[in-house]
């Protein structure tokens, strides 16, 4: 018998002053209850019980044992209530890891409106274009975006993070518009090394797939850098939507190739282990889960 179910039993025993009772309340034999006790004393070297045919009553040091053993007792009660209030409601501080571009245009604005809803609960979030390890890191919850690695991590699907080709209208003026993707190897690229890292673009469309050696005047690990060479007319570049969604909205970008798509990727919520998922993560992902639903990237938040 462990210490803490122990202690329980002692306590039992000295409120009913039997060794049945008590045996009774904690679901185990009188005799384990006797033994226990027993070796008990044994171990503490002092008489904790007068026994009589009437029943058990505590001696002097079995009362201070008493006293003591109670107070341990509440205590672990007030800090197994406190774990699972914890783990039920959402309140207390949520970790969360996102990619730089992603967190800033997305995920920045849906935690404040998440946040309204949920005052109790305090958001840290961390921008990282490197995936981060979350038990290392201490980070309940990432988004991630294309295949996932097999892991012991848990995972739910978002939805899906579609991709646009753009240029300026003022390099679409100076260097005309591609019709078809295979045009594109005569043009300026501006390239996501972090995606496009092989300098290839793939299309699909019209009933087959092409794929197109791309070279140009910049290379970047970082989108927004992509969409401000693009606005200035430096080429043509391959955005996700939700990073060129405003700039094409204002015309300051145009999409091309409306006819043809490049590859989109899926968007996941990762978290440290599918077991025993805290309240507060799970009330995200299912908040989230109804954020990203088809033309998600031009909504207004």
């Amino acid at each position: 018998m462990d210490r803490m179910l122990g202690m329980q039993l002692f306590i039992r025993v000295v409120e009913t002053g039997s060794f049945s009772k008590a045996s009774v309340d904690l679901g185990i034999t009188q005799p384990t209850a006797t033994k226990h006790v027993a070796a008990l004393e044994k171990r503490l070297g002092a008489r904790l019980f007068h026994r009589s045919t009437r029943g058990v009553t505590p001696t002097e040091i079995g009362a201070l044992y008493y006293e003591k053993c109670l107070l341990i007792v509440r205590e672990m009660e007030e800090a197994d209530n406190i774990a699972t209030l914890q783990q039920s409601q959402t309140r207390g501080t949520l970790r969360i890891s996102t990619s730089v571009a992603f967190g800033r245009r997305v995920m920045v604005p849906l935690m404040i409106e998440f946040m309204r809803e949920h005052p109790a609960l305090q958001i840290d979030l961390g921008f990282d274009d490197r995936y981060v390890n979350l038990v290392e890191q201490g980070v309940d919850l990432a988004i991630r975006m294309g295949q996932l690695a097999d892991s012991s991590l848990g995972a739910s699907y978002l939805g899906v993070n579609p991709w646009v080709l753009v240029a300026s209208p003022t390099y679409l003026g100076a260097h005309g518009t591609p019709a078809h993707p295979s045009e594109l190897a005569g043009h300026a690229a501006l390239i996501y090394s972090t995606v496009q890292g092989d300098e290839r673009w793939r299309f699909a469309g019209r009933g087959e797939t092409v794929q197109v050696p791309v070279q140009g005047p910049l290379r970047s690990n970082n989108l927004s850098a992509l969409l401000a060479a693009a606005r200035a007319g430096l080429g043509v570049a391959a955005l996700p939507w939700y990073v060129a969604h405003a700039s094409v909205k204002d015309g300051t970008v145009l999409p091309l190739l409306a006819d043809w798509s490049l590859p989109s990727q899926a968007i996941h919520v990762v978290f440290p282990s599918p077991r025993l998922v805290p309240a507060k993560v799970t009330r995200l992902m299912s908040w989230l889960q109804g954020q990203f639903e088809e033309g998600w990237w031009g909504r207004e938040i």
